[in-house]
C-alpha cells in the first residue's frame, strides 16, 4: 500500500518506499514527535493513571490554526522502526496507563497495524485509541477493525468551504461523517468499566472556532439527528490563535463569552445524554464533565 499510497482521501499515489512524499509528507518510516503519559484527556480516557499518548509527526490536513503545527505541519520528530513503535506501546503499558492513544495516526495506519500485531504477541492488552482529525478513507478504517478499540475522531466542519479555507481540503464533511459511521459500526458507542474508563467505542470531538458558531450548530445537530442517542460528544472551547491563524482576521482571537454561551445553550437544547464540554478560558487539559454516562 505504501508503494502507491492511497491510505487517506488525498490518494496521492506516491511510492513512499522510494522516499516519495505526498500531501502529508510522510515516508515509509514511522515518525513520532514524542510519547508520554497524558493526564488531561477526557476523564473517561485519562482516568487516574493517564493515557499513553504517542504523537505522530505530519498530518493529512493543513489547518492554519493547528496548536501542534511544529509536529503536524513542520514535521518535527524522529524516525523509528515498526518494531520500536511496538516497544513504545509496551513501555507505555508498563507505566500502568489506561490505554495507548495514537495522536494523528492516519499517515501511518498500515505501520501501526503491524506494530499492534507485534506488541500483542509480546503482551499488549490495554485498549488502543485512534485519535484522528476525521479526514479518513473508509477502506483504511475498515483495515483497522480488530486493532482499534476506541475511535476519537474530530468532526471539524459541516461547511466544506471552511474546510477548504482553514485546512486546505475538499469534501471534509461527507468524508468524515462516512468514516465516523464506520467507526461506530465497528466498536459501537462507548462502554465504560466499573471505574468509568472507556474500554470500547467512539467519542466525537468538536472544536468551536470564533465567528463560526453556525458551523458548530450544524455539526451538533447532525450528530443528534443521525447517530445513536448513546453517542458521546466532546465540545471544546480551547481554541486560541496560533500558527497562520494569528494573521487571519476571523480567526485571530479566542471565543467570546457570548459565542460560548450560545453553544452551551444549543447543546443543552439538543439534550445530549453523554459527553463533555469545556469551560471557556480553560486550557485544553482541563475537561469538565457535563453529563453522566447513561447506563
Amino acid at each position: 500500500m505504501l508503494e502507491k499510497c492511497n491510505i487517506c482521501p488525498h490518494n496521492c499515489n506516491v511510492n513512499r518506499t522510494k522516499g516519495e512524499t505526498g500531501r502529508c509528507k510522510a515516508t515509509e518510516k514511522v515518525k513520532i514527535a514524542l510519547y508520554s503519559v497524558h493526564d488531561f484527556e477526557e476523564p473517561c480516557i485519562s482516568g487516574t493513571k493517564g493515557s499513553g499518548t504517542v504523537f505522530f509527526s505530519n498530518c493529512n490536513l493543513n489547518c492554519i490554526y493547528c496548536q501542534n503545527y511544529e509536529i503536524s505541519q513542520l514535521g518535527k520528530g524522529k524516525e523509528i522502526t515498526i518494531e520500536e513503535l511496538a516497544q513504545i506501546f509496551l513501555i507505555q503499558q508498563e507505566k500502568k496507563v489506561e490505554n495507548i492513544n495514537l495522536v494523528t495516526p492516519t499517515s501511518y495506519a498500515i505501520q501501526i497495524i503491524e506494530a499492534i500485531k507485534i506488541a500483542r504477541q509480546k503482551g499488549l492488552i490495554i485498549p488502543i485509541i485512534y485519535n484522528t482529525n476525521g479526514y479518513e478513507k473508509l477502506e483504511t478504517i475498515k483495515l483497522l477493525k480488530g486493532y482499534v478499540d476506541i475511535y476519537l475522531p474530530d468532526l471539524k466542519y459541516a461547511q466544506n468551504d471552511l474546510g477548504k479555507r482553514f485546512s486546505k481540503i475538499d469534501n471534509y464533511f461527507e468524508i468524515a461523517t462516512k468514516a465516523i459511521k464506520e467507526m461506530i459500526k465497528q466498536v459501537g458507542t462507548p462502554k465504560l468499566n466499573e471505574k468509568g474508563i472507556i474500554t470500547k467505542g467512539v467519542i466525537i470531538r468538536h472544536l468551536v472556532l470564533p465567528n463560526q458558531i453556525e458551523n458548530s450548530k450544524i455539526i451538533l445537530k447532525w450528530i443528534k439527528d443521525n447517530l445513536s442517542k448513546d453517542i458521546f460528544i466532546s465540545v471544546m472551547a480551547q481554541y486560541f490563535p496560533t500558527y497562520k491563524a494569528k494573521n487571519i482576521q476571523e480567526l485571530n482571537r479566542k471565543l467570546t463569552k457570548e459565542e460560548w454561551k450560545e453553544i452551551e445553550n444549543f447543546v443543552e437544547q439538543l439534550e445530549f445524554e453523554n459527553g463533555y464540554i469545556q469551560e471557556l478560558g480553560e486550557h485544553e487539559e482541563e475537561y469538565v464533565p457535563k453529563w453522566e454516562y447513561n447506563e
